[in-house]
């Protein structure tokens, strides 16, 4: 049965493949551009359905106002007139008055009992309750009934002993009301509403309402629009449901879909070609492997007090066949996302051993350390490996060490057990580019490890970058409180080795004492015994 890293690997060899990564990019892509493309059309809807509303109240607001003004002029025409009583002469004013005015479907005299209308013995109005609103010249009755009748009144304004009205069916021909919506008129500084048409809402609105003084209010669920009034006593209110006003989406909006759909194909075809592309240099690193062109060069580490060289980094490089480099930013992920890092380890151990097998004999302080990916950690087979490779060449398991980052520790509890074997066979542990990863202290002092190398960002930061030059002191005095070693990458410059030195580092490597080098120049360099202070190899 295959182990869970056996597994993991060929789940990712498989996803690995350029038509699924293609398929998984283009419906990811497509996905995404529509979800925007909703997104963007339902706001744009939003926008518009508000537009709509306020364009919509701006013109209720202008024809309720000519409602109102001619209920207005009829009943002053009716109140300043000398007639009184229900004689004739007054039906014929009433008459007169109904026939002159658009929106006056009924004109009345009332005087305790004696009524008329003229509307004869059609009239409408009933005996009045008290007015919803009383103001100083005239009293408003407000949905004078609830029966559906377009005949009855809907509004009723009245001065003196004179009523005039106008009725449903009048405001449903002025004010089209979208599907579900209310004309209210607002009383009592908000506190109540009463429809004039269409059905009841819920009131009062949220807070907002009161402090708010916009005229289009937007909530979740409805729209509310205020309309202006002169009078301080009501205000008129239109509210219509989300969406039931019509929608229109403009052409652009139209194009969203299709271009979204179209750009997840372009998407989806970058994708193939950069995977395909990838996969045509995977192809490239395994010819690579099988053939041996790749090259182990060695970054020597030194004492920064003696600079005696006491080691070195093996760095694999990639020289294609035209003499061009191929950095290992760019082929080392690729190596790990198709598990060929494995076989570049095997390759690497393989190559120190050759190239520098004899000196290391010679040399039983000298050691080697190699760079270990998160696969390489999760399971014991480096070690196996590596034990071979040590009994070929007759090398003492402490002159190999391992090299791993803090990103590669992805399981703690699985890396402390293949690490803590890796020791037991004799050989170091080192932890790289410490500080840059996600490696906590507490993980830290579980791991087992014997050094730390500082990552060159923190060592570049010394002495100049404020925020950052603490910070390698800082990781400093936590390994000797560890009781382990510390190992400064990057050094370029004496004054960080000497900055260094003083903070109790014992040991550096970087351009100030050697780059990377050949195992021949390394084995030369390494036979002088120390390097002269302040030089470079």
């Amino acid at each position: 049965m295959p182990s869970m890293p056996d597994r993991l690997t060929a789940l990712r060899q498989f996803f690995y493949r350029p038509w699924m990564l293609a398929a998984l990019a283009a419906i990811a892509s497509a996905a995404l551009l529509l979800t925007a493309s909703i997104a963007i059309a339902l706001q744009q809807m939003k926008q518009s359905e508000s537009e709509q509303m306020n364009a919509q109240g701006e013109r209720f607001l202008e024809r309720l106002e000519q409602v109102f003004g001619q209920l207005r002029e009829g009943v002053d025409l009716l109140e300043t007139q000398p007639l009184r009583g229900c004689g004739p002469a007054m039906l014929t004013a009433l008459q007169q008055i109904g026939l002159s005015s658009r929106f006056i479907y009924e004109a009345a005299y009332v005087n305790g009992d004696v009524a008329c209308s003229n509307r004869g013995d059609e009239r409408a109005f009933v005996p009045l309750r008290p007015p919803d609103i009383k103001g100083p010249v005239y009293s408003y009755w407000l949905n004078t009934t609830t029966e559906p009748d377009e005949n009855l009144a809907a509004l009723m304004l009245g001065r003196g002993r004179f009523l005039v009205s106008t009725s449903r069916g009048h405001l449903t021909d002025v004010v089209d009301l979208p599907p579900g919506g209310s004309l209210l008129v607002v009383l009592d500084n908000g506190a109540r509403a009463i429809p004039v048409l269409g059905p009841p809402q819920v009131w009062p609105p949220p807070s907002v309402w009161s402090t708010s003084h916009k005229t289009l209010l937007e909530f979740s669920d409805r729209l509310i629009y205020r309309m202006p009034t002169k009078s301080p006593d009501y205000q008129l209110v239109l509210i219509a449901p989300r969406a039931s006003l019509p929608l229109r989406m403009n052409g652009a909006l139209w194009l969203l879909f299709p271009g979204s759909v179209l750009g997840a194909c372009c998407i989806g075809w970058l994708v193939l070609q950069l995977a395909q592309q990838r996969r045509s240099m995977s192809s490239e690193l395994q010819q690579a492997l099988s053939r041996g062109q790749l090259q182990v060069l060695y970054q020597p580490i030194f004492e920064l007090d003696s600079r005696r060289c006491v080691g070195a980094e093996a760095l694999v490089r990639w020289r294609r066949p035209d003499g061009s480099l191929t950095s290992p930013e760019l082929f080392i992920p690729l190596a790990e996302n198709t598990g060929q890092i494995r076989e570049i380890t095997d390759f690497v151990l393989r190559r120190v051993l050759e190239q520098l097998g004899p000196l290391l004999r010679s040399r039983p302080m000298l050691y080697i350390s190699v760079n270990l990916a998160a696969c390489d950690v999760m399971v014991p087979r480096v070690g196996e490996v590596a034990a071979r490779l040590l009994a070929l060449h007759r090398v003492a398991p402490r002159q190999i060490a391992f090299e791993v980052t803090e990103r590669g520790l992805i399981d703690v509890v699985v890396a402390r057990e293949n690490l803590q074997a890796l020791r037991a066979q004799g050989h170091q542990v080192l932890i790289d580019d410490f500080g840059t990863g996600y490696c906590s202290l507490a993980y830290l002092q579980t791991l087992p490890v014997d050094c730390l190398k500082i990552d060159k960002a923190f060592i570049d930061a010394l002495g100049h970058d404020a925020a950052s030059s603490g910070v390698a002191p800082h990781i400093i005095r936590m390994a000797h409180d560890l009781h382990l070693r510390v190992i400064a990458e990057g050094i370029e410059r004496e004054d960080q080795a000497l900055l260094l030195l003083g903070e109790g580092v014992k040991y550096g490597q970087g351009w100030l004492f050697a780059k990377a080098l050949t195992a021949r120049q390394f084995a030369e360099l390494v036979t002088r015994d120390k390097l002269p202070r302040g030089r470079q190899a």
